[in-house]
């Protein structure tokens, strides 16, 4: 992820609170005022900018925070992360509130954005004159923009669906390998999936299963649907939304046929089944990819491919924005900062460096990414199997408590694997839940 999320978006991992500074010169940083806002600059000019994120954006594995200082040379980029979308979500709102401590740059998630725009919009400076809104998905934008047309965030990535697998299981439990034919394999949706796995147990290796995760499946069936957790009018209508109960009934049908591990995602045990190669499938948002490879290591290198994701229907599960705060010492320096790392060119560089996948369509036609492929995959071609997913994800409505619900959904559907809890008392206690939340 970038890589946390919140765990029912994109799991981001990285050290717990890490302050990262690259300048070309290697130069140790000095003047950050004590309440930690960005008010670095001195009497020749020189200044700093803060950017504050969440978990792995991937611009310093891309190099892009020097290559900005070398452009710049008078602009040094301070990039402050903490590991867990989670911890950083309620200090950026506390950080709001008191205007102090705030980066010059703020990463915000997707499952964050719509609270923001409609709760905090006018603390943040309208991107809309700088970027052209154009260059994006369609979509991606549109989740950034406020009532008053103003937009204040600029899309990093998104979460275009694929299919991980092991290829050396399925052939070991007597299933279709190939990539296309796993495609047509599951090509009637979440359904076939599940099928698939029962086939798949039938003959599984000792110690083996189908997937990590029923959770990480039912976040891949929601993302496919244009209305999820809210309607166009803001109401909470996740208890008789389609997507939901389809996504509930798959993941309550895996647990019970006991086709899931139950690993909750980006936790140890789940990096420690990755790296004993105990998973056969992961749903696959572009970004997971570079979790399975880290987790997995060298030993499973060619063994996993990627596959499109089951059904007819694009899924989008993951992505943020980056963003301004009106009371910054530099918001222009920092405005420009941001339509920079977000052109076509930089965000092609952070796919190539962590693949997260671009949210800026002039990327899709760049050779680091149309081209991409991924070896530790068996060279699955990951720019035009996310490129093509992209193009036909369905706009999604989005509402303010959307991590929430996802969160809590995804918590209840892991009892119903590890603890045997019942379907519908998993499902009462995850509304009693956040229905205590969202009032």
């Amino acid at each position: 992820m970038r890589i946390t999320r919140t765990s029912g978006g994109r799991g981001r991992r990285a050290a717990a609170l890490t302050t990262t500074v690259l300048t070309a010169s290697a130069l140790l940083l000095t003047g950050c005022s004590d309440d930690g806002d960005s008010d670095a600059s001195d009497s020749n000019g020189n200044i700093t900018l803060k950017v504050a994120d969440f978990g792995q954006f991937g611009y310093k594995e891309a190099g892009l925070f020097a290559k900005y200082h070398t452009l710049h040379p008078n602009i040094t980029v301070q990039e402050e992360t903490t590991a867990n979308e989670q911890d950083y979500y309620p200090k950026l709102l506390q950080q709001l509130n008191t205007g102090s401590g705030l980066g010059d740059v703020t990463g915000i998630e997707v499952g964050r954005i719509k609270e923001v725009v409609d709760t905090q919009a006018a603390k943040f400076a309208d991107l809309s004159k700088t970027i052209n809104v154009a260059d994006w998905v369609s979509w991606k934008e549109k989740q950034a923009t406020a009532k008053d047309g103003s937009v204040i965030g600029a899309g990093t990535d998104i979460g275009p669906m694929s299919l991980c697998y092991r290829k050396d299981l399925f052939e070991k439990a007597g299933l279709p390998a190939d990539r296309e034919a796993v495609a047509a394999a599951v090509k009637g949706g979440w359904e076939d999936y599940i099928k698939l796995g029962e086939k798949f147990k039938a003959k599984a290796p000792a110690g083996t299963y189908f997937m990590d995760s029923a959770s990480a499946m039912y976040n891949a069936v929601v993302g496919s649907s244009a209305k999820q957790y809210y309607d166009a009018d803001g109401k909470a209508i996740y208890k008789d939304s389609p997507s939901v109960q389809q996504a509930w009934n798959l993941s309550a049908e895996a647990a019970s046929k006991k086709l899931t591990q139950g690993l909750p995602q980006f936790t140890d045990p789940w990096k420690a089944a990755l790296r004993k190669g105990t998973v056969a499938t992961v749903a696959c948002p572009a970004w997971m990819a570079g979790q399975i490879s880290i987790n997995s290591g060298d030993a499973y290198k060619g063994k996993w491919d990627i596959s499109r994701a089951p059904g007819a229907t694009a899924a989008n599960w993951g992505g943020s924005f980056l963003a301004v705060p009106k009371g910054g010492k530099h918001v222009k320096e920092a405005t420009e900062l941001v339509k920079w790392l977000t052109a076509p060119e930089q965000q092609a560089a952070v796919f190539k460096a962590i693949g997260v996948f671009p949210s800026n369509k002039g990327a899709y036609e760049l050779a680091d990414v149309k081209d991409a492929k991924l070896p530790y995959f068996s060279d699955a071609p990951i720019g035009q199997i996310y490129a093509e997913e992209a193009k036909a994800i369905p706009e999604t409505v989005l509402g303010p408590k959307d991590a929430t619900i996802k969160d809590t959904i995804s918590t209840q559907i892991n009892n119903m694997e590890k603890r045997g809890t019942k379907p519908a008392d998993a499902w009462k206690a995850a509304t009693d839940t956040i229905d205590k939340v969202i009032g």
